[in-house]
């Protein structure tokens, strides 16, 4: 039992300094616990084929769109328990829709340190479906449109529509990004709101630090300056501030971003058993897609990742919706800047504050 308990410690200790990405889905941290636990978790999770074998594939590395969705439904498209709605603070299970409200695109080069690049979710831009949209709106749009043919063709089974319409969705966020950004995607990684919910919980809290004390009865955020530590809700709510922020929906990006890198330094603290437990969350929570390996993943891991978010031009009105106007050939640009030279590494001085 030492002997086994040595070799857990070992491949965890080994594996915490690529936490970075594995925590953007609670089962990729999993993964990174004990090799033998990847076959268990590979078969628990759910699996997508929204991204077809003969799809395009980088040249210059590994391309994962993190999805990270709005809906307060599991899986199945059925509701969470009303206790653990009333721990999100973020309404009743009918809001929220299926927007991604989260994309990141993670790029994974032959060698040197990885960059996440965070897709601002108000872009107006082509969507796969046809017409202009936000960026985020391709999932939910795709979904919709796949239910609605499948009830016209006979269909009416709830958990039939939900897994196909879903997948619609994903096959619609995964080309909507792709041809924004001028990139293929190679993998995809979803996670629901649950799921941030659920990594906090995990790790018994994060730490953050603020520039400034903020207050939003919206997303539930009632944060003093400095640092602190939150627990499992008040985590989610920050991650989903946007009002009373000086950036609006951008400082929620980099929320986002400050979230990540606060559970990187979590797990570096955390015990064997604390990621053992988000094994079991992983399973609920997240999809991937069929041809992710984990055990190759892992194994392939740079050792640093560095964030940055996608420009923008400023703010527009379009059909009655405030819409991000984009130059999409600066964003291409950015991308292709980014992929082959990351931004610097913060200066490692504790947890930056942020506004």
């Amino acid at each position: 039992m030492q002997s086994r308990g040595r070799n857990h410690r070992t491949v965890f200790l080994v594996l915490m300094r690529t936490a970075w990405v594995l925590v953007c889905a609670a089962v990729l941290v999993a993964s990174g616990l004990a090799w033998s636990t990847v076959s268990s978790i590979s078969t628990g999770v759910e699996r997508s084929y929204a991204i077809p074998d003969d799809a395009p594939r980088s040249s210059s590395g590994r391309n994962i769109l993190i999805m990270g969705l709005t809906t307060r439904l599991d899986l199945h498209g059925e509701p969470l328990p009303d206790d653990v709605l009333r721990r999100l603070q973020a309404g009743e299970s009918d809001r929220g829709g299926y927007n991604a409200n989260t994309l990141i695109l993670l790029h994974l080069p032959a060698s040197g340190p990885a960059v996440a690049m965070s897709v601002p979710r108000d872009n107006l831009v082509p969507l796969s479906s046809g017409g202009e949209g936000k960026i985020k709106e391709a999932y939910g749009r795709a979904k919709i449109a796949e239910e609605d043919r499948l009830r016209a063709a006979g269909t009416h089974e709830k958990r039939t529509l939900e897994r196909a319409g879903r997948e619609a969705g994903r096959r619609a966020q995964v080309q909507t990004v792709s041809a924004f950004l001028n990139q293929p995607i190679d993998h995809l990684v979803e996670i629901s709101l649950i799921g941030f919910f659920h990594i906090a919980e995990g790790l018994g809290g994060v730490d953050v630090c603020l520039k400034n004390a903020t207050k939003d009865p919206l997303s539930g955020a009632d944060f003093p300056a400095g640092r602190q530590h939150l627990d499992a809700g008040q985590a989610l709510s920050f991650v989903r501030q946007r009002h009373g922020l000086p950036g609006g929906d951008l400082d929620r990006t980099r929320r986002q971003q400050a979230f990540l890198s606060a559970v990187a330094r979590r797990v570096q603290d955390a015990d064997v058993a604390a990621v053992q437990a988000m094994i079991d969350m992983a399973k609920q929570d997240v999809v991937l897609d069929a041809r992710f390996d984990l055990t190759e993943f892992a194994r392939r891991l740079p050792s640093e990742v560095r964030f940055d978010t996608l420009p923008v031009e400023g703010g527009a009105h379009v059909g009655g919706q405030d819409v991000n106007a984009v130059d999409q050939a600066k964003v291409r640009a950015k991308v292709t800047e980014l992929a082959t030279a990351p931004p610097p590494p913060p200066p490692d001085d504790g947890i930056p504050c942020i506004a």
